[in-house]
This record gives C-alpha cells, sequence and structure tokens, in this order.
C-alpha cells in the first residue's frame, strides 16, 4: 500500500526531478515507510512507501525488471503474487524480494500488459516501457486503489491522490460545472470526471497507454466487468450456501497475507462480523476496532446508530482484543477539514467517522480487514430493489431508479440550489444522461421480469455506490497510514455471487411479487424489508451468533440529524450562513438557508444535503482559496 505520481511529457521535453519530489511529498501520508523516485529524459515516477510485504529495503519502488525493459510503481497487494510468482519461475525469471511488486515488473517482462488482468488484487500501477517510450496506467478491476489523471495537451499527470497535482506549476484548481451538479443530484459521481475541471479518475478494470501520440485524451481499455446477467437458476440455495462459505473463508486466507500486523474493523453488523469470525482462525489473537457514538443527546431512530454493545459481544465471542474510540458531536468540527483534504473527490455520506476509526487502528495495525462489498453482490439494499422490480419496461425502470437516486437536490429544483451564473453553465440534463449510461453501457442487461430489474440495480449499485465507498476508505485509511482489504472483493467470490439467483439472495422476494401496487402504504411496506443477504446469513451461520446474523441492516453512520439540530447546530449555522461562505459564489446562499432552518426546525430531515454543503464549503476553501488546515 503506497503512494504514486508521475509526469509524462509529451513533447519531449526533460522532467524535473524536484518536481515529482514536491508531488510525493503532497501524498506522504499514503508512504511514510520511504520514498523513491525514477527520472529519464521526459518521464518521472515517484513512489511513498507503506511496507507490508518484504519491509526490507528490496521491496523499495520505483522497481525495475531484471531485463531492464520496464520500470514499475504500485500501490495495493497482489493477493495472488506467490501462484504468480511460481509461473514466472518456471518460465526462467528470478527474484531477489518476496514483495508482490516484482512480480509485475517481471510479469510485464514475461507477458507484457496483459499480466495486469492476471492480479486477484487491489491496485494502481504506472508501468514505463523504455524501448518503445509508452507509459501504461492500469487500475484493479474494483476499484479499489485510486488513480487520476490531468493532461494540458502537452504533459500528463498521474497520482493516487489530486493534491499531488497541486505541486506541479501548470496545474491551477479550477471547479468543473458538471461535476458540481451530478454530485448535489447524486452525492456521488457516476462519470469518471471530478470537481477538478480536467481531472479524471481512471475507471476500474482498465488499462491506459501513453505516449507522444496522447496529446488530448486518454482512450480507456476495459478488460473486465461485472455480469449479473448470467445467474444458474439450476444452482441449489444449499450449493450458493455451501460455496459461499468456501469462497469467503479462502478469500479471507489470503488477504491475510503480511509482513506486518493485520487487525479487523468489528461493527455490530454480519459482514465484518464474519471476516473477523474467519480471521481469528488465522491469528490467535485478533485484534478489532469499533467506533461508537455519544448518544447522550439523541432520540428517534438515531438512538440504535451505536454499534458498541453488538461489538464487544461478538468481540467476547471471538476473543479478540478489541478497541473502541467514542465519537461525541464536537468531533465533527475538527475532523471536517481534514477529511475533505483527504478526501478531495467528494463521495457519498458522512464519512468522518471512517477518519476516526482508521486513525484508532493504525495506533495498533498497518493492515485492516473491511467487509466493504458483502451488501452488493448479496443484495443488502432490498428496500432499494423492491422499488423497481415491477417496472414495466427500461423507461419505467430508468424512471423509478433515477428518481429514487436523485439523494440531494432533484433536477426540478437546481435553479434554487445554484446562483444564476452557475445554473446558466449546467446542462440539468446531464445527471440523468450520466445514470443511464451506467446500464446502457452493458448491452447485456435486460429489462422483463422482476428478477432481471434486480439484478440490473446489483450491477448499478456495484458500478456507482461501491466505488464510492471504496474511495471513501481507501482515502481516510491512508490518511492514517493504514492498508484497507475486501475479502469480498476476491476474484473468485465476486464471479460466484453473480451467478447466484435473486431467490436466494433476498428472502421474501415471492411476497413482495405479490404487493398490490395500489396500495397507497406501498412505500412503508418497502421500508419494512430487510430480507437481503439471505444466502450469506445462512452461510455465516457456523461462525457468528445467530442474533447477529438476524440483525437489521444498519449503516456506519453518526447521529447527525440530532446533532445538526442540537450540539453542532451553531456549526451548521457558522459555517454555511456567514458572509465569509466560500461556496456562496455557486450555491444561492437563500436555498442553504432555507435547507438548514427547515432541518433545525424539524420540518425536514435534510442532514444528507447539510453534509455535503459543509463538505463542499470546505472544499472551496482548502482548493479554490488555498486555506491551510489549523491545528
Amino acid at each position: 500500500m503506497c503512494g504514486i505520481a508521475g509526469i509524462f511529457n509529451i513533447s519531449g521535453s526533460p522532467t524535473s526531478l524536484s518536481t515529482i519530489k514536491a508531488m510525493t511529498t503532497k501524498i506522504a501520508h499514503r508512504g511514510p515507510d520511504g520514498e523513491g523516485f525514477y527520472v529519464e529524459e521526459n518521464i518521472a515516477l515517484g513512489h511513498r512507501r507503506l511496507a507490508i510485504l518484504d519491509t526490507s529495503d528490496k521491496g523499495s519502488q520505483p522497481m525495475e525488471s531484471k531485463n531492464g525493459e520496464w520500470v514499475v510503481v504500485f500501490n495495493g497487494c497482489i493477493y495472488n503474487y506467490l501462484e504468480l510468482k511460481s509461473q514466472l519461475k518456471s518460465k526462467g525469471h528470478t527474484f531477489i524480494s518476496t514483495t508482490d511488486t516484482e512480480i509485475i515488473s517481471e510479469g510485464l517482462a514475461a507477458y507484457g500488459v496483459s499480466f495486469f488482468e492476471k492480479f486477484d488484487g487491489m491496485f494502481a500501477i504506472a508501468a514505463w516501457h523504455k524501448p518503445t517510450k509508452t507509459l501504461y496506467l492500469s487500475r484493479d478491476r474494483f476499484g479499489v486503489k485510486p488513480l487520476y489523471y490531468w493532461i494540458n495537451g502537452k504533459t500528463i499527470l498521474f497520482a493516487s491522490e489530486i493534491k499531488a497535482f497541486m505541486a506541479h506549476p501548470d496545474f491551477k484548481v479550477e471547479l468543473n460545472m458538471d461535476a458540481l451538479n451530478e454530485y448535489f443530484t447524486f452525492q456521488n459521481l457516476f462519470d469518471f470526471q471530478t470537481l477538478f475541471k480536467g481531472v479524471i479518475m481512471l475507471p476500474p478494470a482498465n488499462t491506459v497507454k501513453v505516449d507522444s501520440s496522447n496529446v488530448k485524451t486518454l482512450k480507456h481499455n476495459s478488460w473486465w466487468n461485472y455480469d449479473f446477467s448470467a445467474t444458474d437458476e439450476s444452482m441449489t440455495f444449499e450449493d450458493a450456501k455451501n460455496e459461499t462459505e468456501r469462497l469467503l473463508k479462502n478469500a479471507v486466507a489470503k488477504q491475510m497475507v503480511a509482513d506486518v500486523p493485520v487487525g479487523s474493523y468489528l461493527s455490530g453488523g454480519m459482514d465484518s462480523g464474519s471476516l473477523t469470525a474467519i480471521a481469528s482462525q488465522h491469528v490467535k489473537r485478533m485484534t478489532t476496532f469499533t467506533a461508537g457514538f455519544d448518544m447522550s443527546s439523541v432520540t428517534g431512530v438515531e438512538a440504535n446508530y451505536d454499534e458498541r454493545r453488538d461489538a464487544e459481544l461478538m468481540a467476547n465471542y471471538f476473543k479478540t482484543e478489541h478497541y473502541e474510540q467514542v465519537i461525541n458531536a464536537g468531533d465533527l468540527a475538527w475532523s471536517l477539514p481534514r477529511v475533505v483534504w483527504h478526501l478531495e473527490d467528494l463521495r457519498v455520506g458522512m464519512s468522518y467517522p471512517n477518519y476516526y476509526i482508521s486513525r484508532l487502528a493504525s495506533k495498533f495495525v498497518k493492515v485492516c480487514l473491511q467487509g466493504t462489498g458483502g451488501d452488493e453482490l448479496y443484495g443488502g439494499y432490498p428496500w432499494r430493489y423492491y422499488r423497481v422490480f415491477q417496472s414495466l419496461d427500461q423507461k419505467s425502470f430508468f424512471d423509478n431508479y433515477y428518481g429514487f437516486w436523485q439523494r440531494l437536490v432533484s433536477d426540478e429544483d437546481k435553479q434554487n440550489l445554484f446562483t444564476n451564473s452557475v445554473y446558466s453553465q449546467v446542462n440539468i440534463n446531464q445527471p440523468r444522461d450520466v445514470f443511464e449510461r451506467v446500464f446502457t453501457f452493458n448491452k447485456k442487461l435486460k429489462y422483463d421480469t422482476p428478477e432481471q430489474h434486480i439484478n440490473n440495480s446489483l450491477y448499478f449499485e456495484i458500478k456507482t455506490f461501491l466505488p464510492g465507498l471504496l474511495l471513501v476508505g481507501d482515502k481516510l485509511a491512508m490518511a492514517n497510514g493504514l492498508e484497507e482489504r475486501f475479502p469480498f472483493l476476491d476474484n473468485e467470490l465476486v464471479n460466484f455471487a453473480q451467478k447466484i439467483p435473486v431467490k436466494h439472495k433476498l428472502g421474501n422476494l415471492q411476497q413482495m411479487k405479490k404487493i398490490d401496487e395500489n396500495i397507497n402504504s406501498k412505500r412503508n411496506k418497502y421500508q419494512e424489508f430487510d430480507d437481503g443477504k439471505n444466502v450469506l446469513r445462512k452461510a455465516m451461520l457456523d461462525f457468528i451468533p445467530e442474533s447477529i446474523i438476524n440483525r437489521k441492516k444498519q449503516g456506519f453512520s453518526a447521529p447527525d440529524e440530532s446533532w445538526y439540530r442540537g450540539e453542532n447546530a451553531d456549526y451548521v449555522k457558522e459555517l454555511l450562513l456567514n458572509k465569509k461562505t466560500t461556496s456562496a459564489e455557486f450555491i444561492n446562499p437563500k436555498f442553504i438557508e432555507k435547507i438548514v432552518n427547515e432541518h433545525i426546525n424539524h420540518r425536514v430531515n435534510h442532514r444528507l444535503l447539510i453534509w455535503s454543503f459543509m463538505n463542499f464549503e470546505w472544499w472551496c476553501r482548502l482548493f479554490l482559496n488555498n486555506e491551510n488546515l489549523v491545528g
């Protein structure tokens, strides 16, 4: 796990060692264990190291292949590196380290860039081919590790984080209005643009070739995609359960590989509990971490948000060495600018608890298992799928689901959201177009049956919502020099989970089919169902307590609805309703005031939108105004 950065001058002009050093310094938090550089003519590669496999100097980067043709910088972990190493040895390759990076450099020498497709793991790679003076950038199939690039016609910059570009003299921060429109629609970006004008995130499972012919754009070459359309309807529930158990156990075993301590997050839920249960069989005294919340001023549904009690029960059950952090309302103000600085690329919901728990874990381990991915593969959000599973055709499916995924501001309300200047620059239809392209890009999708609609929903969420979660996880863990790993995102497990029929994932599918669409309370009925991940729950019965197996789905979120009305109300108003509010250049101050007042006065729960307003305010201060973090 590391941070990488690079410069490629298309014109052939020489690169600067001082500039690539400055770029990697911007992301030094990603690799506190060392740094390395390769500078030759018009190419410069930089690396910051977090030593996980082979912590000796033999694992340092940039790393050259034995034949001298390839130079590699790499961020991530290749879990099948021993298998690949054996294959390469049979072809005559020799190795001097036990790091997975050396597998990449030698594999490129043996197979070329198609070697990336053999990896089971998470990675962002830059590989320089000396004989052809060609740079290749590649990213793992699920998008666990981030990789951004920027082109101005004469130079291409790339890095694990956008802030590295700010150290290059040609890069200037400008706001991307289309991305702003998309973010305030979905609280996410479904396209691969960012809030930084001209900065693109390389899509998952893509490799791009960069040479002197790349002047304006890079051609994305996709080599893998999810496929929920080929389910095996003959698969029995028992077979699905047994194979899920086998593959998850294998995935955890593979992802425990490290030359440093490995721990696990442990919430009160099934996913992290499953990983901890299996991992505990490999480590005598597993270290686990939970973040909870001060609930003294919290009421309503949010009173159940603190998962510490269930986590403590599981920690005792698995005999782990368990650590907790209690987050209170006052922790928001200190952490928010730091969270935004590290995120840069604003995505999904309230993420500052992720920052605190990764900071806690980093004091004890360098690697932490994370349960992300189980919901997206096994249908963990049934109340979302049931909204569209009775759609009549593609159009009605799009209409229903697009309405649901406008999480923040509807298209109809954008004229009130944006200032006149911004509104005149954005295409109001752009978010809907981006939304539909997620589906239409995949020609295998069909829209005829409830099962197809649900599988289409699974495909959509794993292509959009999951990457947002992974980006937040990577950025905020690496802010604290911690590597997160995701056993549910194992190649074999993902391939199998996609084949499992919907009827095995959702326990109440047949009951939902009988709901009368004319019932007025239909929306409430959707909320009643928490029957997702049915086969995964049964697969884990031998590992974790049944009370945890059957526990209602609970996201990792602070009780901000209550805190924004109570202890944090003054902070919200100070940040957003101030004459010095920077984002007022783009967001209508009267609209912000309306939203804040409606929330504080208990008329509407606007916690998601208020969070996004605060994030964007700090984004403007930190990146547009160059304000410094204080304290």
